[in-house]
């Protein structure tokens, strides 16, 4: 085949269309295989250089351990409501157990961890101060895994592969799919009618040949073909003669801030970079794997399963460290909300952002309340609070919330519009809903430095107050506007509503 590859329109949806695809994601069920690893994270402040060397010293202030490689994989798709059998190889160390038991908490899965005595459990930490990365120490053995091992887990696949609808091979290169077994997983696939979709690594894909779909970045393109991917037009060139050379059903490019290209039986069908900005691109590849795994899995044709992952790649490489895409987060993305209604947003996604600011140093505040008739004295407390941190998250009560605790003819204005109001002042930088009686639920979740509360509050009497205090978090109390009250009063609303 010689020419260049026509470019193919990507089929026109609408935002409801797009809403429905998403959800459709929640009905799909995946089997993923691969180097599954334990991702631990150090964070700290450094204040002090060390008096035994020319190295700062970290005084920890807490430690975060999740799954990784093939384990973030997983967490991407039990974030989109995607049912998962996970099917892995660990070693009998602590770190393999510390791995076995955060896969197993997460909703939706079925794990398969295979214990190799002797082996270790692939483990990368990280040391992390002020939101920049000191030092990141690999634990590992990569090598292959035992043949009979390997056999064993062939024959797992081989039952459960018929219970889900797309086989994913996630490869790290750590040994679970070394040797002949990534042939043998795509065969068994086939066998049960199944597709395959491939996140490859290093310079020979002919151990993924007959795949349904390959994720390559830029870089391995080049690695794999050994030619130049400079511009789409080489990018193209490429990606079709991988896809000639092993027989894939399809290949899908990711090029960082270009994009992503897609070449599959119909042409060529282009996505442009869809990140408002860029902080962190880790773990991007797995989020764009398991979105469009899933969407296969859900019958959405593929490139409108490349077009979500697209969307999602671009939401997690705004957020700092190996993050995951949840499906309200793609439903708030893909719904078009612009301006400062972007500011408000599902409870996920507030703990997500609060997380993300703490990681740069920055004070998380926090109050809460009804809104109902935005008056003067809700302004002073807000423009208070946000002097207080450097970023605030309003907690609004939700409709049905507020009618419970003031009565059916409450609230005046619907959620939607009590938050859009919110969302459009400068001293609000967050807006999220709760439903329950008292915000506890959603400060367990945000775990802001600064909880703000009227001055006609008492300290120990503030939901959540005692608990910030555990966390070395403060209250606050918001002087009150007299003259507010006096109109409050007028209005028969109550401050506090």
């Amino acid at each position: 085949m010689t020419g260049p590859v026509p470019e193919t329109p990507a089929p026109p949806m609408g935002p409801a269309d797009l809403a429905e695809a998403v959800r459709a994601l929640r009905r799909a069920s995946v089997l993923v295989v691969g180097d599954a690893m334990l991702d631990r994270t150090v964070y700290g402040r450094v204040s002090r250089i060390s008096p035994e060397a020319p190295v700062p010293v970290l005084a920890v202030d807490r430690e975060v351990a999740m799954p990784g490689g093939a384990g973030n994989v997983v967490r991407n798709l039990t974030a989109l409501g995607t049912s998962v059998a996970f099917l892995s190889v660990v070693g009998d160390d602590q770190a393999g157990s510390d791995l076995t038991g955060l896969i197993g908490g997460q909703p939706g899965v079925e794990p398969w961890l295979l214990v190799q005595g002797g082996r270790a459990t692939t483990t990368k930490t990280r040391f992390i101060a002020s939101g920049q990365q000191l030092l990141r120490a690999d634990h590992e053995v990569a090598q292959p895994i035992h043949p009979r091992l390997a056999d064993r887990m062939i024959r797992i696949a081989q039952d459960t592969v018929a219970a889900t609808k797309v086989m994913v091979l996630s490869d790290y290169r750590k040994g679970v799919l070394a040797g002949d077994v990534s042939p043998r997983l795509i065969a068994a696939a086939h066998a049960a009618g199944r597709r395959v979709v491939v996140d490859p690594k290093g310079e020979d894909f002919a151990m993924y040949a007959g795949a349904d779909l390959i994720v390559p970045n830029r870089a391995e393109l080049h690695r794999a073909t050994g030619m130049d991917v400079d511009g789409e037009a080489a990018v193209v060139a490429a990606a079709r003669v991988l896809r000639d050379r092993h027989g894939f059903g399809a290949v899908l490019v990711t090029r960082g801030q270009h994009g992503m290209a897609l070449l599959d039986g119909d042409g060529l069908h282009h996505f442009p970079a869809e990140a408002a900005e860029v902080a962190d691109i880790s773990g991007a590849g797995d989020t764009v794997v398991a979105v469009v795994a899933a969407a296969l899995a859900a019958g959405l044709p593929m490139p409108v399963a490349a077009r979500l992952s697209n969307v999602a790649a671009g939401l997690v490489v705004g957020k700092l460290g190996t993050a995951v895409a949840q499906d309200t987060e793609l439903l708030e993305a893909l719904g078009g909300r612009h301006g400062a209604l972007r500011k408000i947003v599902s409870r996920g996604h507030a703990a997500e952002q609060a997380e993300r600011w703490r990681r740069r140093g920055w004070r998380v505040g926090f109050t809460d309340g009804h809104f109902d008739l935005l008056h003067p004295g809700h302004l002073h407390l807000l423009e208070q609070a946000r002097r207080w941190c450097d970023r605030l998250v309003v907690g609004v009560h939700v409709d049905d919330a507020v009618r419970r605790m003031k009565g059916p003819t409450r609230p005046v204005q619907a959620e939607a519009t009590r938050a859009a109001v919110l969302a459009s002042l400068p001293s609000v930088d967050l807006v999220t809903f709760f439903e329950e009686d008292t915000p506890l639920a959603l400060i367990e979740a945000l775990r802001p430095d600064v909880l703000v509360k009227g001055a006609d509050n008492r300290v120990d009497q503030i939901p959540g107050g005692l608990l910030l205090q555990e966390w070395g978090g403060v209250v606050r109390l918001a002087d009150l506007l007299p003259d507010a009250d006096a109109t409050v009063a007028r209005l028969g609303l109550g401050l506090k509503g």
